[in-house]
């Protein structure tokens, strides 16, 4: 393994002890706490329901952060995708590669290596990175609408590496109206 130090910016404020990237407020907490606190919450509601709270959720979130990013680095269409994409591997959550994107037909897959929940968990035999889900769709469809297009979008995982079998996690984005979600 080779290291390096991070590569996104990073500041913390000295009086208050804030961190910040991209000009927004971020906790640094260890893998282990985030996840253990995930699979407590995930344990106590059902996953199905955890799912559908973290999908509304994280994607309002996305939808903000694409908007403020491409606000501040002047991106547009699949450039703000990718940006996205490469602060959330440059985060630790994993290694998201973009394997396909279509802003006129509203569809994307994403490829999910070194998932953090995978990492964490292991080999449990269902889907952990479900969380990741509602980001793919929020940051679609707030590129959608800064493109003009009322399309919006819906993503689900179809496959973990925390399953038997897989070595990757996958993602899909499709437009509403042609999902079963």
């Amino acid at each position: 393994m080779t290291k390096m130090p991070p590569e996104l910016p990073i500041e913390v404020d000295s009086e208050t002890g804030v961190w910040t990237t991209d000009a927004l407020p971020m906790l640094y907490v260890p893998r282990h706490f985030f996840i253990n606190n995930h699979v407590a919450v995930e344990q106590a509601l059902g996953i199905e329901n955890y799912a559908e709270i973290l999908y509304q959720a994280g994607y309002k979130s996305a939808w903000h952060w694409c908007e403020k990013e491409a606000e501040l680095h002047g991106l547009e269409g699949e450039s703000v995708f990718e940006h996205y994409m490469t602060r959330l591997s440059q985060r630790g959550w994993g290694l998201f590669i973009t394997e396909d994107i279509d802003l006129d037909a509203g569809t994307a897959q994403v490829r999910l290596e070194h998932s953090a929940f995978v990492y964490q968990q292991g080999k449990v035999g269902h889907k952990v990175d479900y969380m990741f889900t509602g980001w793919f769709a929020g940051a679609m469809d707030q590129i959608l609408g800064a493109r003009g297009s009322a399309l919006r979008t819906v993503a689900e995982q179809t496959q973990s590496a925390a399953e038997p079998g897989c070595d990757v996690g996958r993602f899909q984005v499709s437009p509403r109206s042609q999902s079963a979600g």
